[in-house]
């Protein structure tokens, strides 16, 4: 049977996506009261006296839930607000500011996990739904399309890399809510305003996976840190067929005194290849920068010029920065 209107008359079939989502969604999405001291607040929480309030997202059976680091900030726990009206105090297992990412555990009953998706399958123009909770009104939801994929965004003195840009507006409140795809998964956590007609998440993928399981076995990310920050960018038209490939990461800024810096990379630099593997997206270098890569020197191949360059960089560690 369709979906009707008050009228009788049946859904389009956009909104009955969108409701869809909104209704399987609703009830896995928490509102978070996270006890804080200090005034202020950023552009994606809102904040009482006192108090920080976000959204969470139930993610495990067993009272996992996923919100964004600058939500929870130095909190060691707080209270999930769900809109059946139950609620249970929560502890912050680990927060990851780089990736703005945080696993919380509910210490009560939690309603059914969402199920995660795969944001590395979205295309731009394709539909997404924001579910949050701000401000404690339940089931806060709107959507839009993803606009851009693979941007960096500039926040908190830090750089967040490979977000999903949406359309979809983000009330006060929304960080740490679910961006979804059409089937209710959850590709991204939502994590700022950017601005008018702006909305920013970061992707769940097998990068960020990575991240969620470290927080939640150790409390913490370890990785490697070059200091750099990079967009995609075209390879020159006359080394395209040389190189077997037409785009590499371009050098947007380099952090005085970090690694790559000393290395010697400049803004400007195409990266090609770190270690060996071709780099074309935020999240090919990522890969590249947990554990393993620690206390390993880095050849990097980079185009400056019109010319390749090969440097040595050795990251330093960077431990939940």
């Amino acid at each position: 049977m369709e979906d009707s209107k008050p009228d009788g008359h049946p859904l389009d079939a956009y909104s009955q996506i969108v409701s869809g989502v909104a209704e399987r969604l609703t009830p896995k999405v928490a509102s978070l009261r996270v006890p804080r001291g200090g005034q202020g607040g950023g552009p994606g929480g809102g904040y009482g006296r006192g108090e920080s309030l976000g959204s969470g997202v139930v993610f495990t059976g067993d009272g996992f839930l996923l919100t964004n680091a600058h939500v929870v900030g130095k909190s060691t726990g707080g209270t999930a607000e769900f809109s059946d009206g139950t609620s249970a105090p929560f502890r912050v297992v680990g927060a990851d500011p780089l990736s703005d990412l945080a696993v919380l555990r509910a210490n009560g009953p939690t309603p059914e996990p969402a199920e995660l998706g795969e944001a590395d399958t979205l295309k731009v123009g394709q539909l997404v739904v924001a579910v949050g909770n701000p401000l404690g009104l339940a089931g806060s939801v709107t959507a839009g399309v993803v606009s851009a994929l693979g941007r960096s965004l500039p926040a908190r003195g830090r750089v967040i890399e490979d977000v999903i840009q949406t359309d979809a507006a983000l009330n006060p409140g929304n960080s740490g809510g679910a961006l979804a795809d059409a089937d209710a998964r959850v590709v991204g956590i939502n994590t700022a305003v950017a601005g008018v007609g702006l909305g920013m998440a970061v992707p769940v993928n097998a990068t960020t996976r990575k991240i969620i399981s470290a927080l939640m076995r150790d409390g913490r990310v370890r990785r490697a840190y070059l200091g750099l920050a990079m967009m995609p960018g075209p390879v020159p038209a006359n080394w395209r067929e040389r190189l077997g490939r037409k785009t590499g990461l371009l050098v947007a800024q380099v952090v005085t005194g970090g690694p790559a810096d000393r290395a010697g990379l400049r803004q400007g630099d195409l990266l090609l290849t770190v270690a060996g593997n071709p780099v074309a997206v935020s999240q090919d270098l990522q890969r590249l920068m947990f554990s393993e890569a620690i206390g390993r020197p880095l050849a990097i191949t980079v185009m400056r010029n019109g010319a390749l360059v090969d440097v040595i960089a050795e990251p330093s560690e960077l431990v939940n920065a």
